[in-house]
Parts: structure tokens; sequence; C-alpha cells
């Protein structure tokens, strides 16, 4: 067995365990205190799941993105907020793996460190005054001093477990005087930071991501940015790896939904031997539909660890870019379908919260996915691209 081979076995081994043994027993507390899921994010940082994707010459596990978006699917099936916490911590994590360079000696230092400590990261990516568009920031990295320290501060609508996390990675203009898609990711640590609490948590769902606003002021030194324009980043590793993990938590919320509804259709069968269940057939018709969106997430998942081996220049293009943004907008509205369409056969039995059949807080969990970068925003995308992609 490889090293990757024996480091996916365990990390997915882990993540069901953890899954199962503590996200799910706390799901229910976690989404009605809207609090942040402890016991299985420090259950992850035991089995150092938070370094999973960090290379084995850096001391991590070197696992394969595939593994890491199984887990993301192990944990989204028991509780939404533990899986999507796990899957943007891997995010910044694959950014900086991929974007750091061989001139870049602070980032592998940080990584070991990330590897030794389990550290937890976040983004700040989204900006107040940019209308959601992440490939544009108003705030900006200061020029530096004589002794190379810089700043920036910047106003954020959201920052996902943001009073949890031990450093962020922020989008910012490269200069003060740097056009507002000139951008560079800048990796500071919490010690760094100065985070000013902006409102509070409490949406509809994934409730336990704890994700309000701040305004986030850094002091740094020029080192701590990554080697590469954001732009390089974004289109090579944030975009698509973001849309490959974030679905495959949206396909664990729905195929717990699933799994509720097939549950209460065999209790009915057995309360009522030989009769026929109409619900079965509407169960047949969503397990359809379950099936669209297992393929969907699978078949990127595949195309994008093959270009990541193979052409990674091919990332970049329209026809790829057009790929990823497509795989976020069908994941995002066929998960909640399959969650409505569950709550449907599961009938009042699911609308309730109290019962082992509850898909409610499925619904309102993946009711979320279109709004992580807002559908209308790609749709948007993707129609100045159609006119120009050569193909798609």
């Amino acid at each position: 067995m490889t090293v990757t081979a024996a480091a996916d076995t365990a990390l997915l081994a882990a993540a069901r365990r953890i899954a199962d043994e503590i996200a799910a027993p706390n799901a229910e507390e976690v989404d009605r205190e809207a609090r942040f899921p402890a016991e299985a994010i420090a259950a992850l940082r035991e089995e150092a799941a938070l370094s999973a994707l960090v290379p084995d010459d850096l001391g991590g596990a070197g696992a394969s993105l595939e593994a890491v978006a199984g887990a993301c699917f192990e944990l989204g099936r028991r509780c939404a907020a533990t899986g999507m916490v796990f899957a943007m911590h891997q995010i910044q994590v694959a950014c900086m793996v991929d974007h750091r360079g061989d001139g870049a000696p602070w980032f592998d230092d940080y990584l070991r460190e990330l590897v030794a400590e389990q550290l937890l990261i976040a983004s700040i990516t989204s900006e107040v005054g940019t209308g959601g568009d992440m490939g544009k920031s108003i705030a900006a990295v200061s020029t530096p001093d004589a002794d190379g320290a810089a700043s920036f501060e910047k106003q954020a609508p959201t920052v996902s477990y943001g009073p949890h996390a031990d450093a962020f990675l922020t989008t910012v203009r490269r200069g003060p005087d740097a056009e507002p898609g000139d951008q560079v990711a800048v990796l500071t640590r919490r010690e760094q930071m100065e985070m000013e609490s902006q409102g509070t948590w409490d949406p509809l769902g994934m409730r336990g991501t704890c994700s309000p606003g701040f305004v986030a002021k850094a002091e740094f030194a020029t080192e701590q940015v990554l080697p590469v324009p954001f732009a390089t980043i974004s289109a090579e590793t944030m975009t698509p790896v973001s849309h490959i993990l974030w679905s495959h938590v949206w396909l664990g919320i729905a195929t717990d939904a699933f799994d509720r509804a097939r549950a209460f259709v065999k209790a009915a069968a057995k309360r009522k031997p030989g009769e026929p269940l109409p619900a079965a057939t509407r169960l047949s018709e969503l397990m359809s539909e379950l099936s669209l969106l297992r393929a969907e997430v699978g078949l990127a998942l595949r195309e994008y660890c093959d270009l990541h081996a193979g052409d990674r220049a091919r990332l970049a293009e329209m026809a790829t870019i057009l790929r990823f943004n497509n795989l976020k907008i069908a994941a995002s509205e066929q998960a909640p379908k399959v969650c409505q369409e569950a709550l449907g056969v599961c009938g009042i039995v699911g609308y309730k919260n109290d019962t082992p059949f509850s898909v409610g807080r499925h619904l309102r969990d993946a009711m979320s996915a279109r709004l992580m970068v807002a559908n209308e925003r790609i749709h948007a995308t993707d129609a100045s691209l159609l006119l120009i992609a050569k193909e798609v």
C-alpha cells in the first residue's frame, strides 16, 4: 500500500467514526444553539485530520483530495456544520500547498506548524462594497515599512468560524495603488489580527458554522503573502476545490435525508405488510434525484483530480471554469430539492423536529448552498464566458 493510499484509508475511517460517534449525537444541539461543533473538530484534531492534505515531506499525511472529499461527505451526513468547517479549512490548506512556491520557506514552515499543532484556518474573501465578487477587493496591503512589515483592514460580511480559527487566509489588493482585481492572499495568525465583531450569527441553517461579520485588521511580514497572484490561486485551486468539497457536504446532507425517508417507508411497510405504499413510489423517484446529484459530484471530483495531476494550466481555461461553476450551481440546487422531496415522503413526521425521520434541519442547511457565492452571480459570470469561450 502506498503512503497516499494508507493516508486515505486512515482519514476515511477516522471521518466515519467521528461522524457517527461524535458529530451525529451533537448535531441537534449544534443547530439549536447555533454553536460551533467543538467536539467533532477536537476529534478531527486528535486524528491529525486537519493536516490531511499537507505533503508527507512536510510532516502531513499526504492524503488525496478524493479522500478529503469523502471525509466531507461522511461528516456532512451527520452534521452539516462539522462537514462545512472541515471543508473550508481544507480549501485554505490546498491553496497554500499548491501555491506556496519554491522560494517561500515561510509557508513550508507554517505547514509544518499546522501539522504539529493542528491549526484551524479560516478565509476572509468576501468584502462589504464589492457586491459579493470574490475577484475584487477594496482592502489593500499597505506599503511595507523598512523592516518589511505591512498591514491591511478589511470589512467582511461573514467569516466562517471566525471566532474559532487559529489563522486566516485573506484576499486583498496587492498594494494601495493596485486595481480591485489585482489581488493577493495573505496568511495571518490570530495573534496578528484585530477582529472587531459586526453583528451576530442567527441564520436559518448551517448555524454551527458561526459566521458573523468582522472588521479584520492585521499586521504581518510581507513573506506571509502567497507568491502567486490570487487570480491564479482562485482558478487553479480555491474555486474548483471549494465547489468540490462544498458539494460533497451537500451530497452528505441530501443522502442522510434520503436515508431517513427510506427508513420511514420501511417502517410503514412493516406496519402494513402486503399493502400498496404510495410513499414507496415517491422514494424510488427520490433515489433518481439523489443519483443525479451523486453522479455530478463524483464526476467533477475525478475531472479536477485528473487536470490537477496532469495539466493544471487547463484549470484556468474558460471551459474548465464553466465546468466547475456549473457543478456549484447544479449541486446547490439539487441538494435542497432532494431534502424537500424527502420531506414529502415522510410527511408530518419529517416536518416535526422530534422524530427519527425529521429532515427539517437537512432542508434548512441545504438551502444555504445557493447563497455560498450566490448562484445569480455565478450565472452572470457564466453568461459572459459563454459569449467568448471557444468551446464549453
